[in-house]
């Protein structure tokens, strides 16, 4: 049942990550800006509110806000290396690859950002050596310890 329960987690997760911050129902709602920084302290947000700033909200508001500052190129590249971040930590996710992959890509299709995310610019030069894995058709690589998108890597180069 465990497994089940991360699998959902993650998979919310993930969404929440593809998901732009004037998206969410705490936007709408003044609790955070177009940049996902806080608008509202926890403890003014008050009633029904809270459903939608909760400990989960508050932490991929956060991780989205960090992905961002280190430059992982474009929403796509932020995303695979979030789903290879997952999988390098524990390797039985490796088995749900697939399925959180394709969940992704259905959500981001009927939230009509699945084009768009794909016309990003892509300008990436080849890239002799093997990624560590590949997510979302984005080759993620490790460099210095960290897992990059081949966006950044490609930089490097």
């Amino acid at each position: 049942m465990s497994r089940a329960i991360d699998l959902i987690i993650t998979y919310r997760v993930v969404k929440m990550l593809v998901t732009p911050f004037n998206k969410f129902k705490a936007f709408e709602l003044g609790i955070i800006d177009e940049k996902g920084n806080s608008l509202k302290k926890m403890k003014e947000v008050k009633g029904s509110d809270r459903k939608h700033y909760t400990m989960l909200h508050r932490f991929v508001f956060n991780l989205k806000r960090i992905l961002q500052k280190v430059g992982l190129g474009s929403r796509l590249g932020s995303f695979a290396v979030a789903l290879a971040l997952l999988i390098k930590e524990d390797k039985t996710y490796a088995n749900y690859k697939d399925t959180i992959e394709s969940s992704v890509i259905s959500f981001l299709k009927e939230q009509k950002l699945y084009d768009e995310i794909l016309t990003e610019s892509r300008d990436i030069p080849d890239i002799d050596s093997e990624p560590y894995m590949t997510c979302f058709g984005v080759g993620v690589y490790e460099q210095n310890g960290q897992l990059v998108s081949e966006y950044d890597y490609a930089k490097t180069l």
